[in-house]
């Protein structure tokens, strides 16, 4: 079996709420060139706090198998694709 490692990528943003819109948007990017990014696991943490983790997306299981792909902390129902993305 081949080894799986993580990546740990340390960025700093000034308060929780930008750091996950920060984290949203490097997930979805990152998950747009590589298969392999798991958004639903991204956390942010205070600096001085790195074990008191926030989760960034909801990433619930829904019907069929796929993923809520709303941000944590949403009160719409849940969604596999955020609705400002399907703007064109």
């Amino acid at each position: 079996m081949t080894e799986r490692w993580v990546i740990h990528l340390p960025v700093t943003a000034p308060d929780l709420h930008r750091a996950r819109i920060f984290a949203r948007t490097a997930a979805r990017v990152l998950a747009r060139l590589s298969a392999h990014v798991e958004p639903g696991g991204v956390t942010v943490s205070p600096e001085d706090q790195q074990n008191v983790r926030h989760w960034v997306f909801c990433d619930r299981r829904l019907p069929g198998g796929a993923r809520c792909a709303l941000p944590a902390d949403h009160t719409a129902p849940c969604s596999r694709r955020a609705p400002w993305l399907n703007r064109r």
